[in-house]
């Protein structure tokens, strides 16, 4: 049985298709293996979809973490209404497109110095995730002479069901606890150098479970809403984060957008219209706009038999995509969508399928691409495609490992 993820992939001559090019075309275009490729349209298609599902009133932003190549955030630039940056490169990055950089925003812990300098210097809002982060950016602003757009980001207290990683609730690195946030608001009357427009709350990520999200979303509205009493301006900035997951294994059940939408729409019309009427809503995604829209090629280069096991060795692997090697936040291991590109399916082979691992060049036996699973016959020469690989594949992965070339990276 084939998976949803790759049904929704073109066949071009017998071959996968990305952006209506066939994978083994495609390679030669690029000129090598392993790359990247990423399909412009599936990204248009699913921020449209989004956007249908949402609310009128939401402020769509993408989060450049997930994937900050150039031409994807150039072409990203049109379609949604604001970036979310997590460091100086990215932001360069975005400050290059068309976004204005009053649309922006800079979060994550750890910001340097420095990197508060560029932020303000650019207009861009600041997420500030500590009473440390705040006392610095007050103070490069009053160096530079410009007042610093700020936001708190707020660590709450609670967590999100079902989330793949919990980034609220608890200790955290991220944000300012809940419960210390009300004293750090008394403290902004007296920091004229700063400009307060509201708050961020992201409790969590790659969820799948519809509900899960829209209780995580009340949550935070009733949580913000205390805090807005607090605040010593009217809160014009409302980020509820994101954490739209998508589907990775067979079991895995693609995230239902229509309930999510629903909540949203009485959320703002029931209650932060009426108690927070400036506030600008923001849903920040970054994986569900881009990850299914990016599929990780690579080659073919050995087919060795060890002990009754089948193994494809090909010229990629970890270093590239270490999220598909298991390696990246996973607590059990599970196989991302595979296929051999000149045969998307097995079911659509002549051949019968054949039960192989497909593992990378790397020496280690953390390389592994995919773990017994059923793959038309391939041999050398032949092409892999790995799914699922358009959000926190390259830049999230150790490139540098064992001295492997980078892999080239194109939008089609």
């Amino acid at each position: 049985m084939s998976w949803p993820v790759i049904d929704t992939y073109e066949e071009v001559d017998g071959q996968l298709a990305v952006g209506g090019i066939p994978a083994q075309l495609l390679a030669e275009r690029v000129g090598t293996t392993p790359f990247f490729a990423y399909d412009r349209a599936a990204v248009t298609r699913r921020v449209a979809a989004v956007r249908a599902a949402l609310p009128d009133r939401i402020h769509l932003k993408y989060a450049v973490k997930a994937n900050p190549m150039p031409a994807l955030l150039q072409h990203l630039s049109g379609l949604v209404d604001g970036f979310d940056v997590a460091s100086a490169g990215e932001l360069r990055h975005a400050l290059d497109t068309p976004m204005p950089a009053a649309r922006m925003s800079f979060a994550g812990p750890g910001k340097t110095t420095a990197e508060l300098a560029q932020a303000v210097a650019a207009g861009v809002l600041i997420e500030l995730e500590s009473e440390n982060e705040l006392a610095r950016a007050r103070g490069v602003a009053a160096r530079l002479g410009v007042r610093a757009r700020v936001a708190l980001r707020v660590n709450p207290d609670f967590a999100v069901r079902g989330s793949g990683m919990r980034l609220g609730g608890g200790p955290q690195q991220f944000g300012i606890d809940a419960e210390r946030v009300p004293g750090v608001l008394a403290g902004l009357t007296a920091a004229p150098e700063l400009d307060f427009e509201g708050f961020h709350v992201f409790a969590g990520s790659q969820n799948l479970r519809a509900e899960s999200i829209c209780e995580a979303q009340r949550a935070t509205v009733d949580l913000v809403l205390g805090l807005a009493q607090a605040a010593p301006v009217p809160v014009r900035y409302l980020n509820l984060g994101g954490g739209f997951g998508i589907p990775y294994a067979r079991k895995d059940e693609p995230l239902d957008l229509g309930p999510i939408g629903e909540n949203l729409h009485k959320l703002i019309e029931q209650q932060v219209r009426t108690r927070l009427p400036e506030a600008h809503v923001v849903i920040e995604l970054g994986r569900y706009l881009v990850g299914e829209a990016g599929v990780y090629i690579t080659r073919v280069v050995d087919r060795k038999e060890s002990r009754g096991k089948t193994y494809l060795v090909v010229d990629g692997g970890m270093h590239h995509q270490l999220a598909a090697s298991g390696n990246f936040g996973q607590t059990i291991r599970r196989n991302f969508p595979i296929a051999v590109a000149s045969r998307p399916t097995a079911e659509d082979a002549t051949d019968a399928p054949e039960k192989v691992t497909v593992v990378g060049c790397l020496c280690t036996p953390l390389d592994l691409l995919g773990d017994d699973v059923e793959l038309p016959r391939a041999g050398i020469g032949d092409l892999i495609a790995v799914f699922q690989a358009g959000a926190y594949g390259l830049t999230a992965s150790p490139t540098a490992f064992l001295g492997h070339p980078p892999p080239p990276e194109v939008l089609v």
